[in-house]
């Protein structure tokens, strides 16, 4: 009778491989297949083996683009529990962390359902890291007391609050510009500072700051893409790449760039 498997589902974190606990790198090497996500889980894999760290797992692409999900969620927890009752250690490799907007509940509650052991190791969520990158604390002591996160694909019509309540948005750049339009109707005004990174930890990471009214214009005539995080309130004036007038771009060298990573210092952020 072959042994029961098990499934750990591991967030990646932002997709810096220096940013992977512990645990989770230890729960890589004693895999035997490895199930990833496109977005941070491949950059984690990546960045291990610049090191030099060598995994044994098989690895199964199951990464998502925006608009096309190229292994529906269905099949992937389907993937999951037959893997498992073949008796191999497999992990779930998740972009940021796996009940952060990641469907890890999900994959949580099939793999139970249908008797596997499961193991959740927690990631650093992309909503509080890609912010650090450009100096943005989401709270800060006289300017904001809490945060919210969402997903551009939701509606936020209902989502009150001033400047003092920060907002960040995932998976936004689709939505921008009816998400700038419904936050600038509320308390928060048009002026309101709002800062998108894109790419976060990745070599194309690049920040841009402006307001509600002009962050949609700025996103569409430099040809923001996703991955990128948008963060909307008061906190946004603390980055070094805050102009007095949070409009114009500014071209900022990469070695001010703030961040966690040795590898970041070689890329550009632009305001």
């Amino acid at each position: 009778m072959t042994a029961a498997g098990r499934v750990a589902l591991v967030g990646a974190g932002p997709g810096d491989a220096g940013l992977l606990t512990i645990r989770g790198l230890r729960a890589l090497e004693a895999a035997d297949v490895i199930v990833a996500d496109r977005l941070g889980a491949r950059g984690v894999l990546d960045g291990l083996a610049a090191e030099g760290i060598e995994l044994r797992a098989e690895v199964v692409d199951v990464g998502k683009l925006p608009g096309h999900h190229a292994v529906p969620q269905d099949a992937i927890n389907a993937l999951l529990v037959t893997l498992a009752r073949d008796g191999k250690r497999v992990v779930r490799l998740k972009g940021g962390d796996p009940f952060i907007f990641g469907r890890g509940g999900e994959e949580l509650a099939f793999c139970r359902d249908h008797g596997i052991d499961v193991e959740v190791v927690p990631g650093i969520t992309s909503a509080i890291s890609v912010p650090a990158i450009a100096g943005i604390p989401l709270t800060h002591r006289g300017l904001a007391t809490t945060f919210t996160v969402v997903t551009g694909h939701e509606q936020i019509k209902s989502l009150g609050g001033g400047r003092d309540h920060t907002v960040v948005l995932l998976m936004g750049i689709g939505t921008l510009a009816n998400s700038a339009i419904t936050l600038a109707r509320g308390e928060r005004g048009g002026d309101c500072p709002v800062a998108i990174i894109e790419d976060g930890y990745g070599p194309a990471q690049r920040v841009t700051v402006g307001t509600l009214d002009t962050i949609a214009l700025q996103a569409a005539r430099r040809g923001i893409r996703s991955p990128a995080v948008v963060v909307v309130g008061d906190v946004v004036t603390l980055s070094p790449y805050a102009t007095s007038l949070l409009i114009e771009p500014v071209e900022i060298s990469a070695p001010d760039l703030v961040s966690t990573s040795s590898t970041s210092r070689n890329r550009k952020a632009t305001l």
